[in-house]
């Protein structure tokens, strides 16, 4: 039990303080960990300030706090370290509760008679992160002077008091750098000219920021100051592109789960150049200086993987997560900077000024380790004992991005890690880390040491690009050569353990996989191979990961490309079932070999030569017919049922069992037809989807229908009249369906929520601008909605939630999320969005605007135009930047930005229409925007 849990545990059980005190220190003599009480002390703490979230002000909390720094379990300056990072977050912005913990320590240290040092910090604290502290004091005197005035609580008073304290405490600065001078200069002097404070807290500043002013220098001031001010701003909250710009986690963590969506696609996080594209294109179109880039590009990344580590116990997101920011992003990063030809940036000052700003937010790094690394193992697991903040330095560092020096200053732990760590296996070995993993990865994958390895590369990430990059030469170069054996081998090792088929697909080019597997299968002929039955077999496998990597990547009706050859999966999933009476004529000879062979009592069962004569593709298309062709024979009483089983049991065993996927889906099209009259289908889908030997795709690809059957009473009433344990199934694909740690029953309740699909969309959106307002990662998944509404519809709909957000205050919001919308490029089965907007749907919205009255007119206007600029700007850069870096002119966002903007100017300036000619006129004043789309210049 960690002590969150026992805090939580104890809480909600009304223990008294003095007895949780008693079970705190009971669990940390258990411990064998070697940290020392401070450690301790900040877990504490951070228990029950996590409560404190959900339970605002309670004092029960307040008195295991109070009870606790009496006792020494929290040492004063531990508890005010942590409760200033806890209050950054705005769940922890309620008057009462910041006021109370600010008592808390103030009492506590006033009580402790002793001075600040040894009470407010620690002995031999470093210069740098007592500064550091005073940011997040001076950040709660900020939050106090914003949140509404109380009578009853004094948060301005306690604030300023803890300040002054922490203020008290800097004697030698000549550790701290010019930059890190510079910045706590600039939020000094901000609060003293935008903040009404107390005389005696303006006093202390202003002598503070002469302290920091005589630091820096006249010199050096003057030629840093403008290099570094636009990263400062967003220190201090002032705005860059408009208002709340300084919280914008907004753009990047809508571009980080775009590229964690689409792993499948061609701008997915696996391929390295579009996702360099992007970043590029979104440096330049927000006009972010290098320090502010890296700033919201780190915080984001870091939110998304906070939030996804506090979803709960569903494990394989959060395990996903921290292997793209901490082994991916890093070499993202390196093709980044050697792409962008940003003059007089200087990429490394940057990312030492974005870590520096990260690595302040102590409570959003420590989210990231309740990471659970048990990935194969549904129950509940314990916590990583890795640092997420110390893996991803380390990674840094060995990309060349970030000195050690640095980082070692950022961690001081960092020097003596001694992580378990895969290349150390591979050393002890005597093989090199690729040997290594190449032989772990052609094992038997069920074997329990191909667990425990999966597991150590989950947690590994200095050995995930390794990992990723041995698995994809080997599967190219399998496939290439026609390799079977081999092929099938790492085939069922991805599909039997989906969340190496994930790590491959954030640092690999996944439709390239899909791609040569899909061709070797179609031209696969077996009539020249020695065993022909091994061979089926083995290529069954790469067809089992091809329906798990539509399944898991939704790149069904995606066109793939291959040395200038075209291919689909059509032949996986779109076929309709066909009558054996409806079979073409060269399907039919071999139709009746695989019939008399499967369900004839005088059959001597799969010979080698109906296997040679038998392209795979055409055997995949007619195993759905030879298994209802042999239902229909049998409930005529045609076909003895012992017959039948023994037919059956060939679709389960390693010759047919690839084909269940194509099966499964018949059966099912035929029980929603037949209802009653199909006991004899519902017998045998119990038999298949419960049978041990049922590959888990099967199941995992089958069980939305399945459960979307037995979701209507009809069909239970009719599976229980055959006597069908339709339970027993409904449980089966719950699992199967349900995320990596969470039960049947969880997953059933999770279905039971579930929005109807109609109002999905709706839901994603509000989700998505409440998540925005609230300063958390939003994520929105617009080829999901695509799949419900047509692009039209989903444009409107996009439109009325973002003017109804609008309205409530966050424009800068809806700008965001709509540029977003817009120019994100869209997968090669998804319509791209920016022309139809612009050209259909836009006309549209003046129309209503126009019939609108003047009063109500401003807002929509303001958007409109403000979506307009951005997405087109947005757009321009995305060609740029895919010219720069791949040498790419296609349009990716459907038609030519320059195109696109001709016409809309056209469109405006023949529109008779009031609303058109305000916006024609906004646009055309916009020096900025004319200067990139000159078409839209005012007519004199």
């Amino acid at each position: 039990m960690s002590l969150v849990e026992l805090t939580r545990n104890s809480f909600q059980s009304g223990i008294s303080s003095g007895k949780w005190t008693n079970l705190v220190r009971l669990l940390i003599s258990k411990e064998e960990s070697g940290s020392g009480p401070s450690h301790y002390g900040a877990e504490i703490s951070n228990s029950v300030l996590l409560l404190l979230r959900s339970y605002q002000g309670d004092p029960m909390l307040q008195e295991y706090l109070k009870r606790a720094i009496e006792e020494k379990l929290i040492p004063v300056h531990t508890f005010i370290s942590t409760f200033l990072s806890a209050a950054q977050s705005t769940e922890l912005h309620n008057i009462a509760t910041l006021d109370m913990l600010c008592r808390t320590a103030l009492d506590a240290h006033y009580s402790s008679g002793l001075p600040p040092v040894g009470s407010v910090v620690p002995h031999n604290e470093s210069p740098i992160v007592i500064l550091g502290t005073i940011q997040e004091a001076l950040g709660l005197l900020r939050t106090a002077h914003h949140l509404p005035m109380s009578h009853y609580h004094q948060l301005t008073t306690s604030a300023s008091e803890l300040v002054i304290l922490l203020l008290s405490c800097v004697m030698d600065m000549s550790q701290v750098s010019t930059a890190q001078a510079i910045m706590h200069f600039h939020d000094v002097n901000d609060m003293l000219q935008n903040v009404q404070l107390n005389p005696d807290v303006r006093r202390v500043l202003e002598t503070f920021a002469v302290s920091l002013s005589l630091l820096i220098g006249d010199d050096q001031k003057a030629a840093r100051e403008a290099q570094l001010m636009h990263a400062l701003q967003l220190a201090l909250g002032k705005d860059i592109l408009g208002p709340n710009s300084d919280t914008d986690i907004v753009t990047c963590s809508l571009m980080f789960h775009y590229f964690m969506t689409c792993r499948g696609h061609e701008f997915g996080a696996g391929n390295t150049a579009n996702v360099t594209t992007v970043f590029i294109r979104t440096l330049r179109s927000t006009t972010w200086t290098p320090q502010v880039f890296y700033t919201q590009l780190l915080l984001s990344a870091v939110t998304c993987l906070a939030q996804a580590s506090s979803s709960g116990t569903e494990k394989r997101p959060a395990i996903l997560w921290r292997a793209f920011v901490a082994a991916r992003l890093p070499r993202i990063l390196v093709n980044f900077q050697f792409h962008d030809h940003t003059e007089g940036a200087d990429w490394r000052m940057a990312l030492q000024f974005a870590l520096t700003s990260l690595f302040q937010r102590a409570s959003l790094l420590a989210q990231c380790d309740n990471v659970h690394f048990d990935a194969f193992n549904a129950t509940e697991g314990m916590e990583s004992s890795r640092l997420f903040a110390r893996d991803f330095l380390q990674q840094l560092v060995a990309e060349g991005l970030l000195d050690s020096t640095f980082a070692n200053n950022l961690d001081q732990g960092l020097v003596n890690d001694n992580s378990p760590k895969v290349i150390t296996d591979a050393e002890e070995s005597g093989t090199s880390l690729e040997q290594y993993i190449e032989s772990k990865v052609m094992a038997n994958p069920d074997d329990p040491n191909a667990i425990a390895f999966i597991d150590k590369v989950c947690q590994d990430p200095s050995c995930q690009a390794v990992f990723a990059e041995v698995i994809y030469r080997r599967f190219r170069s399998c496939a290439t050569s026609s390799e079977t054996e081999g092929l099938s081998h790492l085939c069922k090792f991805l599909y039997t353990h989906p969340i190496t088929l994930d790590l491959v697909s954030l640092h690999c080019n996944m439709s390239d996989m899909v791609a040569h597997a899909s061709m070797l299968f179609e031209d696969y002929d077996c009539e020249t191979v020695g065993d022909p039955q091994t061979a089926v077999s083995h290529l069954g496998d790469v067809v089992l990961f091809l329906h798990s990597a539509v399944a898991q990547f939704r790149v069904n009706g995606q066109q793939f490309k291959l040395n200038e050859r075209v291919s689909r999966l059509d032949f996986l999933t779109a076929l309709p079932i066909q009558q054996a009476d409806q079979l073409a004529k060269e399907d039919l000879h071999s139709f009746n070999a695989w019939f008399k062979a499967l369900f004839d009592s005088m059959s001597e069962g799969i010979e080698d030569t109906i296997l040679r004569s038998t392209r795979p593709k055409v055997l995949l298309r007619l195993a759905p017919v030879l298994f209802l062709h042999a239902i229909t024979l049998h409930t005529q009483g045609q076909m003895d049922k012992d017959v039948f089983n023994n037919g059956v049991s060939y679709f389960l065993g390693p010759l047919l069992h690839w084909t269940l996927v194509g099966v499964t889906r018949g059966l099912l099209n035929e029980i929603q037809h037949k209802g009653f009259q199909a006991l004899a289908h519902l017998e045998a889908l119990q038999t298949l989807l419960t049978s041990s030997a049922c590959p888990r795709p099967v199941l995992r690809l089958c069980s939305p229908n399945v459960l979307r059957l037995f979701s209507v009473p009809s069909m239970r009433d009719a599976a229980k009249a055959a006597g069908i344990d339709a339970a027993a199934i409904v449980q089966l694909s719950t699992l199967a369906l349900a995320p990596l740690g969470r039960t049947a029953a969880q997953g059933q309740a999770d279905l039971n929520r579930a929005l109807p699909w109609v109002d999905q969309p709706r839901g994603a959106i509000r989700d998505c601008l409440q998540a925005a307002r609230n300063g958390k990662a939003p994520a929105l998944d617009i080829d999901r909605c695509l799949l419900i509404l047509s692009p039209i519809k989903f444009l409107r709909l996009l439109w009325s939630e973002l003017l109804v957000a609008a309205y409530e205050g966050g424009i800068e919001v809806c700008r965001r999320v709509a540029t977003y919308a817009l120019t994100m490029p869209r997968s090669s089965n998804s319509p791209p969005l920016m022309p139809v907007f612009l050209h259909v749907v836009l006309p549209s919205l003046i129309t209503a605007i126009d019939q609108q009255p003047p009063t109500n007119q401003g807002m929509a206007l303001e958007l409109l135009v403000s979506v307009i600029s951005y997405t087109l700007t947005a757009s321009l850069h995305t060609e740029w930047a895919l010219h720069t870096v791949c040498g790419d002119d296609r349009p990716v966002l459907g038609q030519s930005t320059a195109g696109m903007a001709k016409r809309l100017s056209n469109e405006l300036r023949r529109k008779s229409s009031p609303t058109a000619e305000i916006v024609a006129h906004r646009l055309g004043s916009a020096s900025s925007f004319v200067a990139n789309f000159p078409m839209f210049v005012l007519d004199s």
